[in-house]
């Protein structure tokens, strides 16, 4: 695996956190699938995935993230995206995948509107 992407997986507030850093490619979908395919199923109704560290996507990643919500889907989860910053969110709306998807400006605005369904 290239020095230039990774992936670390949290718990914040009893949601699953992948923090991806570095670049998207086509050599990171072994790790990032695996990483979403590490959660516990009890825990996959809703998994986070964290971008403010990310510096490139291509075609591959994007594919890869595809891959993400299927896996979510199959399994009636959901993907959120966090920390996007303003080129990732205009790719992302470009390719479509913000239809399937809730996006938060930040990981901390992700979680405020997790604890504000809970109340």
């Amino acid at each position: 695996m290239p020095s230039e992407f990774s992936i670390t997986t949290a718990i914040e507030e009893q949601i699953p956190i992948l923090h991806i850093a570095g670049e998207i490619t086509s050599e990171s979908e072994e790790e990032l699938l695996g990483a979403y395919d590490r959660i516990p199923g009890e825990r996959k109704n809703r998994v986070i995935l964290h971008f403010s560290e990310t510096r490139y996507i291509n075609s591959s990643g994007i594919a890869i993230l595809i891959g993400v919500i299927n896996r979510a889907n199959e399994v009636k989860g959901r993907v959120e995206f966090a920390g996007l910053s303003p080129h990732f969110r205009k790719v992302m709306d470009i390719v479509g995948l913000t239809d399937f998807v809730k996006v938060y400006d930040s990981l901390q605005d992700a979680l405020q509107a997790s604890s504000a369904n809970q109340s």
